[in-house]
């Protein structure tokens, strides 16, 4: 009911504000990787948003069955393993262009048994614009790139891991249950191979108060604030506002990391946006397609 007090036209704001402070989380876990690891820095977000998600969504209100235990510490293990990609990928090259890179995986995702043309075209221009992001710079770091591919696969399965939890009728009680496995189960895996290359980075207060933000700015806000956009236009037009997140990266990564993109960059990033408009234009879901994962689930928990 509250989210019909809003006005209709402040809630692209909302998206926007969302879609900003993701990227400023992001922004902030470039400038932790001077100290410390891109896979410890994804570790210490996944644990300041399961921290957080754990005092919102308190899923031990509901007792899950051991199949959907399962299936959420599944769908925690490849979000983390997403981000880790992720941020291996920001530390190399510039955040919009990792961002639009990742975009291939919803995008092939969306478009697997599709007969329309305008899906093929959507990944015809997605193709596109990673040739431009990354195959025809020569300095190009292709290790970066091949993370951020890596991060863009692993969202493919995240979509289709959440389309399950989705259908079980909880799907951020399934994201908070499984960040909070995934941190867990992976923290004598990254947490050790920081210890083995710099244990101190963990006896400074400031890893963990910088960690922290990044999963609140990376996470939470943007899951709060994407409640309002979501009841109010649905996931149609939400789809089609997920087409300025690329821009939105790379204006953050300009203004906070200095990274100027370069004029293949920005046509890159463009035909990666023209392909998320693309496929974002579609009939409008029949109310038997209610259960779906929704866009905010597929898009504020990658970067």
């Amino acid at each position: 009911m509250q989210s019909r007090r809003i006005p209709g036209w402040s809630l692209p704001l909302f998206f926007v504000a969302g879609a900003v402070s993701q990227y400023l989380g992001a922004a902030i876990a470039v400038f932790l990787f001077d100290t410390t690891q891109p896979a410890t820095v994804a570790w210490l977000r996944a644990a300041g948003a399961a921290v957080v998600l754990l005092a919102w969504r308190r899923p031990w209100r509901r007792r899950p069955s051991r199949r959907a235990l399962w299936i959420a510490a599944g769908f925690g293990l490849v979000t983390v393993a997403m981000n880790v990609a992720f941020y291996e990928a920001i530390a190399r090259i510039p955040l919009g262009t990792a961002v639009a890179i990742e975009f291939a995986g919803p995008v092939v995702v969306a478009t697997v048994g599709s007969r329309r043309a305008r899906d093929v075209v959507a990944v015809a221009l997605v193709a596109a614009g990673v040739v431009l992001l990354a195959g025809v710079q020569p300095a190009a770091d292709w290790a970066g790139v091949g993370f951020a591919l890596t991060a863009a696969g692993l969202w493919a399965g995240y979509i289709l891991l959440g389309k399950r939890v989705a259908d079980a009728g909880a799907g951020l009680d399934s994201l908070t249950i499984g960040m909070a496995v995934a941190t867990a189960a992976l923290a004598p895996l990254l947490i050790g191979a920081q210890c083995r290359t710099d244990a101190s980075v963990f006896a400074d207060p400031r890893t963990w108060l910088l960690g922290a933000g990044v999963g609140v700015l990376s996470s939470a806000i943007p899951y709060a604030l994407d409640q309002p956009v979501l009841a109010r236009i649905g996931r149609a037009r939400f789809a089609l506002l997920l087409a300025l997140l690329p821009a939105t990266a790379a204006v953050v990564g300009a203004v906070v990391l200095a990274q100027r993109p370069t004029p293949a960059e920005v046509g890159g990033i463009a035909l990666v946006m023209a392909a998320l408009v693309c496929q974002s234009i579609r009939p409008a879901p029949s109310r038997r397609s209610t259960g779906a994962p929704s866009s905010s689930e597929a898009s504020r928990s990658t970067s």
